[in-house]
């Protein structure tokens, strides 16, 4: 087989869940807008915020959807040829982060909506997302797939083989913490969706250089999912992704870097949900440290510069440059032998 032919294949995939995104979720939304399943704001939410109360939620569903039809489809043959049944197993990790994560954010969205704004406890999300990654990470551990369970040094150009014990609590603190990092990230119409898209992207050429065709397959039918979301997500948005998209998404990506071996540039890649996440961290640690003083205006870091006088826009569209950029320079970190 032609070795650039597994790109075109995938770019042409992601075009084609771009385009059944985009048709199904007319229709969707005004689903949603039937059935009055609209965005409640919690009580220390932002004024400026107050516009988005009412506005179609549980979006994620519009990206899953077609990223889980997809995806089987097109792999349900490998895992049933014997041959190919372990690479195929192998894309079934992050398709089931992605459902597994998905199906916890519906639920704690759909009690939000019931609930004024809040959710299932901070306690049993954190439960239930440790357990997810708990699986992925005990599969991983013992199928022992191609460059996972290991880790890859940037510059250096050297990959160092992770013993279980180090591994799977690794592979548990990733996931559960970039898809906080991303939910985070999903406060602004049209941000959380570009600056994961742009990651997975960058990770789709690392696993696309890696010869990982199915992993790289999976990556840009998230690419295309995610810009049909945008669709509708775009300011002023039809629809916000909410925890059923944002914790998906997030848990993933992180899968996704594990599977390549690529995990120590994640921060790079995904430097806005890094960046959203440590600003929450800091905020919280400085508020203590100075007995109420703030770091920031507010926190996530998308609030401090929307208090700072930029507009939504402004924020979402300087945030994904940055993002864009980033992933460029984790991926040219990644080709450094």
């Amino acid at each position: 087989m032609n070795p650039l032919n597994p790109l075109p294949v995938a770019l042409t995939l992601g075009a084609i869940a771009f385009l059944m995104t985009v048709i199904w979720g007319g229709p969707f939304v005004e689903v949603l807008r039937r059935l009055r399943i609209g965005n409640r704001n919690r009580d220390d939410a932002l004024p400026m915020n107050d516009l988005k109360v009412g506005t179609p939620t549980m979006g994620g569903i519009l990206i899953l959807v077609p990223v889980i039809l997809i995806t089987l489809g097109l792999n349900v043959v490998n895992l049933l040829h014997a041959q190919s049944a372990r690479t195929g197993l192998s894309i079934l990790l992050p398709l089931f982060i992605l459902i597994g994560y998905g199906a916890l954010g519906g639920i704690d969205d759909w009690i939000k909506l019931r609930n004024a704004g809040e959710g299932i406890s901070a306690r049993a999300k954190f439960i239930g997302q440790v357990t997810l990654a708990a699986v992925v990470a005990l599969v991983m551990s013992l199928l022992r797939f191609s460059y996972a369970n290991e880790i890859y040094l940037p510059i250096i150009g050297i990959s160092i083989p992770l013993s279980p014990v180090l591994y799977v609590p690794l592979v548990v603190l990733l996931i559960v913490t970039y898809s906080n990092a991303v939910n985070l990230t999903d406060g602004l119409d049209g941000l959380a969706g570009t600056v994961t898209a742009s990651a997975f992207a960058a990770y789709g050429i690392v696993a696309f250089l890696q010869g990982q065709i199915f992993l790289v397959q999976f990556c840009f039918i998230i690419v295309g999912a995610c810009f049909a979301f945008l669709w509708y997500n775009a300011f002023p948005a039809q629809l916000i992704m909410g925890d059923t998209g944002a914790l998906a998404l997030g848990a993933a990506l992180a899968t996704v870097s594990l599977m390549t071996g690529q995990w120590l540039l994640l921060p790079v890649i995904a430097i806005v949900p890094t960046a959203e996440l440590l600003s929450v961290v800091a905020q919280i640690l400085y508020f203590r440290w100075t007995d109420g003083q703030r770091l920031l205006r507010r926190s996530p870091l998308h609030n401090h510069f929307r208090l700072g006088g930029w507009s939504e826009t402004q924020v979402v569209q300087r945030f994904w440059l940055v993002g864009i950029l980033s992933a460029m320079v984790g991926v040219a970190l990644a080709l450094i032998h």
